[in-house]
């Protein structure tokens, strides 16, 4: 037996699904937006299915991304207005130009002089509202064409700054050069630039070297499906709690 052919019939996936997926490292959200769209069409013979995701996680990311099949692609931008949670790490001493592990250090800094205290002071000064600078290697568009496609041209557009929310940013572990995070914020909010902006505040460098989504709004990245458990007909999971 199939797993979503258990679960769903044509017309509630065009009267519309909520479905919560664990988005594994590596997947871009596209797709797993296009795996799942194609596994729903051919099992339940849809010559056409409107399938869409609230609120991209970058590749190399993992954690909660919202899929919404039908009727219920109409309530995304409701979804991806609501306040994000997200664990992960941040590396100091050094600096990526994607503020991330996509591109290679540019650039070292010293972390002697960089204190639990001083870490914990730091991150106080990025709660609240908060200007933010997004990452030159981002997918938002600048005159039409993506900013990351300037990045990779070695251009260096203008970017404006925008103001985010950022509700709670709590330090779970310290283990230099390692800086372990809870962070709850705002649409919007790069939690790449983050880890950059962190650095410079510290007089030093840093990146972020891990990212893990794990609530939007009241949903919660316990209560979703892995990429395997989806393919998985064996999967002993309770599909109740996962949709909705």
């Amino acid at each position: 037996m199939d797993f979503f052919k258990q679960t769903f019939t044509a017309e509630s996936l065009q009267e519309g699904q909520l479905i919560l997926i664990d988005k594994p490292l590596g997947w871009t959200s596209f797709q797993v937006v296009n795996k799942i769209r194609w596994h729903l069409k051919k099992q339940h013979a849809l010559k056409k299915l409107k399938v869409g995701h609230a609120g991209t996680l970058d590749p190399l990311a993992t954690g909660l991304l919202l899929i919404c099949t039908g009727k219920k692609t109409k309530s995304i931008e409701r979804y991806q207005n609501q306040e994000k949670e997200y664990t992960g790490t941040f590396l100091l001493g050094a600096t990526t130009p994607s503020y991330d592990l996509e591109t290679a250090p540019d650039q070292s800094f010293p972390i002697d002089h960089i204190t639990a205290q001083r870490i914990e002071e730091t991150a106080r000064q990025f709660t609240g509202e908060i200007e933010q600078y997004p990452p030159l290697f981002s997918a938002l568009k600048k005159e039409g064409k993506r900013l990351y496609e300037y990045a990779r041209e070695g251009l260096n557009p203008e970017v404006k700054s925008r103001q985010v929310l950022i509700s709670e940013f709590k330090i779970q572990k310290i283990s230099l050069p390692e800086v372990h995070f809870l962070v709850r914020c705002s649409k919007g909010t790069y939690i790449r630039s983050l880890a950059h902006d962190f650095g410079k505040a510290l007089d030093s460098g840093a990146h972020l070297s891990a990212l893990r989504r794990t609530k939007i709004g009241t949903f919660e990245v316990e209560n979703s499906f892995t990429m395997e458990s989806v393919y998985d007909e064996n999967s002993p999971k309770n599909i109740s709690l996962k949709l909705n």
